[in-house]
């Protein structure tokens, strides 16, 4: 029978082990979601005024050109629309590279991308095949796509407009 006692001792002592073990162990998990939070807290709280400042000096930052800074193109699908001709059988294939200010107006563009297609195709086929084959026409085709594509971004009339040229990577008129 004396064997069985101190069993019973070592049996009453795992379990006081182990409930200090699961306490301290609690308490530290405790300890780093409060200190996890309030790290969080102080970030989230530092990067808000970050935000604001920055919305505050954007218009500023937005105004200067950095001519060292490489520019962001965006290229599109070629498109394929026929022609405003007398007799509907000349048709134009364009192919256009906007060149814009940034990669996250690349971004934004993206989002409006089957709105933008479908203006520029409606621009593209109320032309005639005189008004593209002519430098001018080219370049009011390009101004009126930019006009669009800015109306479409928010930016019609605003003089910060993050598109900066609408290039032509390939013009076909036939």
């Amino acid at each position: 029978m004396a064997t069985k006692a101190p069993a019973a001792g070592d049996a009453e002592a795992k379990p006081a082990k182990g409930k200090k073990m699961l306490i301290i162990i609690l308490a530290v998990v405790i300890l780093l979601v409060v200190a996890g939070g309030a790290a969080a807290f102080f970030l989230l709280k530092k990067q808000g005024a970050d935000d604001e400042s920055e919305a505050d000096a954007a218009p500023a930052k937005a105004a200067k050109f950095d001519p060292k800074a490489p520019p962001t193109y965006l290229p599109l699908e070629n498109m394929v629309v026929n022609l405003a001709d007398p007799g509907g059988n000349r048709f134009a294939q364009v192919g256009i590279t906007l060149q814009l200010d940034s990669l996250a107006t690349g971004d934004a563009i993206k989002a409006y991308m089957p709105g933008i297609r479908n203006a520029i195709l409606i621009i593209l086929s109320q032309r005639t095949t005189e008004e593209l084959l002519v430098v001018q026409g080219k370049e009011q085709l390009a101004a009126d796509i930019t006009a669009e594509i800015s109306r479409q971004l928010g930016y019609e009339g605003k003089r910060n407009n993050p598109i900066q040229a609408v290039l032509f990577s390939s013009f076909i008129v036939q």
